[in-house]
């Protein structure tokens, strides 16, 4: 089964041109029989594809619900839960990948860092520094080892990360629009029937190795035309998370209350 595993949608991310429909149009044109939605901080392209009745007129093809998510401390990371878990929490951004990690874990999610040798400020290895990048490495349960908008140095880094800690390593086209669409590709082997997010955690958690990832550069960003534009953006970026970080604390702590509470609920009702 072939995915594209990094997918922005315009119902989803503020930065995103592409209807979630007409990226899997374009997916299918191409072979693709699946992709995972990972907007920023946000399910929202997700749940356009839930509400608009996408599943079953498109029956054959598999969306998952990712999110990629922006960590105060560690760029961006991309992260999957099972099916039945919906959290508020992931789409408020500006949490520590500690804190991250904890959470996706204890609910039975998975998480890795997205082109973690791309830009400052938005990837794992050039936002943290190197005596923390081991531990945290140790916790992941994959890589993105193929980014569509990144560069052939940051991709072939990312790969070697893949190995030296010996994970999964996924491929992602990181589109946000049409022309960017399905040049990268996870493929699972056959044996995978990948229809859902469980059967996604199940496999990298027991088969994952298996997973291979490649596809063609992009080379159409804002970074590869107008470099100097870019790092201006950058510098505003960082400005920006850092701020969204400090004012969502707050934020933050409510929902974590909540989801605590709510487990505690639930255990008492369970015995």
């Amino acid at each position: 089964m072939r995915f594209d595993m990094h997918c922005h949608t315009k119902e989803g991310s503020i930065d995103a041109k592409l209807p979630i429909e007409e990226y899997i149009k374009i997916l299918i044109s191409k072979g693709f029989d699946g992709m995972m939605v990972s907007d920023h901080d946000s399910y929202g392209g997700y749940r356009y594809y839930k509400k608009m009745g996408l599943d079953e007129k498109y029956p054959d093809f598999t969306v998952l619900k990712g999110v990629e998510y922006d960590t105060l401390d560690a760029g961006h990371i991309l992260c999957i839960l099972p099916n039945h878990i919906n959290f508020k929490i992931l789409e408020i951004k500006g949490m520590p990948v500690k804190l991250l990690i904890d959470i996706v874990h204890y609910h039975g999610g998975i998480l890795g860092p997205a082109h973690p040798y791309g830009i400052r400020y938005q990837s794992f290895v050039n936002s943290l520094k190197r005596h923390k990048q081991m531990m945290f490495m140790k916790q992941f349960d994959f890589v993105e080892k193929y980014n569509a908008c990144e560069d052939e140095d940051s991709n072939h880094k990312a790969a070697y990360l893949a190995r030296t800690y010996d994970l999964p390593g996924f491929g992602g086209s990181d589109a946000h629009r049409a022309n960017c669409a399905g040049l990268a590709h996870t493929d699972f082997p056959d044996r995978a029937v990948i229809k859902s997010n469980n059967d996604l955690i199940k496999f990298i958690k027991t088969d994952g190795k298996d997973v291979e990832a490649g596809g063609t550069y992009y080379g159409k960003t804002v970074k590869n035309k107008v470099p100097f534009i870019y790092d201006i953006m950058i510098q505003a970026y960082w400005v920006y998370n850092k701020g969204g970080g400090i004012f969502n604390k707050i934020r933050h702590n409510h929902h974590m209350r909540k989801m605590y509470l709510k487990e505690i609920l639930h255990s008492g009702a369970d015995k």
